[in-house]
């Protein structure tokens, strides 16, 4: 098996990188997808972010108001904070869960939005950042997002800048491109997994 822990900053693409892998035969395990799932009603996680902070984050069925707390955690850093450590341990368990699933030689990508902020680029094997300049990054978060700029701003901001991104990072891929460029791209990537999957170097 190999791991890949794949990154990138807000509207990078990385979703879009991450459906080419997959397209491609990549197992993939989802951070933001999990992270959804531990704190949907009912779970233990929900309960813990309603005891953080109070029950107006809780949306009209009982479920999340994520726009509410995101506004309320993302120009906050203590309470983002408070948010993340709450989060993350779940996060992480259930993603071990998943990647033991996983058959013997599969490659396996973690998306990991926030891989770079927590130090995480050790637990893989191999880690890719998508990689956009800012401006691109913004652009896509308020023309295709619906973000209002000043949203998109911070939480461009409260993100590791892009040389940290790219100094964690085994492969960059470019995003600043078309589409079609970046099947190209991905295409080459996978061609390079493929190849340490069955090649693995000596521990």
């Amino acid at each position: 098996m190999l791991t890949v822990g794949l990154t990138g900053g807000i509207g990078a693409g990385k979703s879009e990188v991450s459906r080419l892998l997959v397209e491609r035969g990549a197992v993939l395990i989802d951070a933001d997808r999990i992270a959804r799932e531990v704190v949907e009603p009912g779970t233990p996680g929900l309960a813990a972010v309603v005891e953080a902070f109070g029950e107006e984050i809780l949306a009209e069925d009982g479920s999340l108001d994520r726009p509410r707390l995101g506004a309320l955690v993302f120009s906050d850093p203590e309470k983002l904070a408070t948010l993340n450590s709450i989060v993350h341990p779940l996060v992480g368990a259930r993603s071990r869960e998943l990647e033991e699933a996983a058959p013997e030689d599969a490659v396996v990508v973690h998306d990991v939005p926030l891989l770079t902020e927590n130090g995480l680029a050790p637990l893989y094997d191999v880690v890719i950042v998508v990689d956009a300049s800012p401006g691109t990054q913004l652009d896509r978060l308020v023309r295709l997002r619906g973000m209002s700029e000043e949203d998109a701003r911070a939480r461009m901001a409260a993100q590791a800048t892009r040389e940290q991104r790219r100094a964690v990072a085994d492969i960059v891929i470019d995003n600043d491109v078309p589409l079609d460029a970046l099947e190209r791209r991905a295409e080459e990537v996978w061609a390079d997994l493929v190849r340490r999957a069955r090649h693995p170097r000596p521990e």
